[in-house]
């Protein structure tokens, strides 16, 4: 399902700022090479990730879902002075890939890439968070981010991908499968938390930002 006219998609990319050339190497490689590169972030959804990190300037983010690795180099754009941004997948198939770009893009000392799951890696990072993306299983948002919240700093982001899931969010409760369950119930809760505020942005396939109070 097509949620943004494409011409219109082209004229925001157009007026989003240029990409690095190691991440629009990155972007070309993953469509040529990757099966379902549609899960790469993306140039306009990459600038954002990259403005909101330069925002916050995080000294401890966190990625859950690094698929070749694009949103991740964007979120290490904004990393505080000694900033370390850890990012978790279980799809091995491209961590090598990952972390050709990450040493292509000299970031390699600074992401810390983890191949496990994201339930047992978190616990093991030590620290608070200032950002943390979430961009992995969708049925586990919701586990995520009690894993998370609670270890954020205030002012904090967490930033969830996918949440409009090509707009089967909008489907009958009955008619939906445990991935877009699993995203309603994670918008539902970040906007009944009182710990957060939160803004749905319809950016490709729906950015959810949730700022820790």
């Amino acid at each position: 399902m097509q949620l943004i006219d494409p011409d219109i998609e082209a004229y925001c990319e157009a007026h989003s700022g240029e990409e690095s050339t190691h991440l629009r190497a990155l972007r070309a490689e993953t469509y040529a090479s990757v099966q379902l590169p549609d899960m790469l972030s993306g140039h306009v959804q990459g600038r954002l990730l990259s403005l909101l990190s330069k925002l916050t300037q995080p000294k401890l983010a966190l990625e859950i879902g690094t698929f070749t690795g694009y949103s991740a180099l964007c979120l290490a754009e904004g990393l505080a002075p000694g900033g370390t941004l850890h990012t978790i997948d279980i799809f091995t198939p491209v961590a090598a890939m990952a972390d050709r770009y990450f040493r292509k893009a000299d970031m390699h000392r600074r992401i810390q890439q983890h191949i496990a799951p994201a339930l047992e890696v978190i616990p093991r990072i030590e620290g608070r968070f200032d950002l943390v993306f979430i961009d992995a299983d969708k049925s586990n948002y919701t586990n995520y981010l009690d894993m998370v919240i609670d270890r954020m700093n205030p002012g904090g982001l967490i930033i969830a991908d996918n949440v409009l899931w090509s707009g089967k969010v909008l489907d009958k409760a009955t008619d939906q499968d445990s991935d877009t369950k699993g995203l309603a119930a994670y918008a539902r809760r970040v906007n009944t938390d009182d710990r957060l505020e939160s803004v749905l942005l319809p950016l490709r396939d729906g950015l959810l930002v949730s700022r820790r109070k």
